[in-house]
């Protein structure tokens, strides 16, 4: 049997606990519920944070002159393209490509590339910079080819 004093100290936390459930105490009106559907799904709201902070030709032209690599990790968010190894057409030697587009402009500051030899041997400089020059320029083909000059 449970004795009076038990109920009324039950009651008592009971009510302690809804009371610290009723919020803050302060008068401030709550920001009105934004009511959803399964249409939302489907709209065009787009959040600030899912921009693609890359540009285009050169992501494109990226993909397009390193055609003969395996993709193995892209992503157009942070301008990432990781490549398998690959032998370019009339090439001997295979080469992996790191791309790397850091900015929304078209230009050689936001395009960098590595590029590492079989076994990852080391590449020469000037075959980094043929490969960079092939991407800037097939880049800048394209942007004339859509006319945004």
């Amino acid at each position: 049997m449970i004795t009076r004093a038990a109920r009324l100290t039950a009651a008592l936390l009971i009510m302690a606990g809804l009371a610290g459930c009723s919020g803050s105490g302060n008068s401030t009106p709550a920001a009105p519920r934004e009511e959803s559907t399964i249409w939302d799904l489907f709209g065009n709201r787009r959040n600030a944070n899912d921009t693609v902070a890359v540009n285009k030709y050169l992501w494109n032209a990226s993909l397009e002159v390193l055609n003969f690599l395996p993709i193995q990790t892209i992503d157009p968010f942070t301008g990432v393209i990781v490549t398998g190894y690959g032998t370019p057409p009339g090439g001997g030697r295979s080469y992996r490509a790191t791309v790397k587009i850091s900015d929304p402009s078209l230009d050689a500051r936001a395009l960098k590339l590595s590029l590492q030899g079989a076994g990852g041997s080391a590449v020469a400089p000037d075959t980094v910079r043929a490969v960079e020059d092939a991407i800037l320029t097939r880049a800048r083909q394209m942007r004339v080819r859509d006319g945004n000059l």
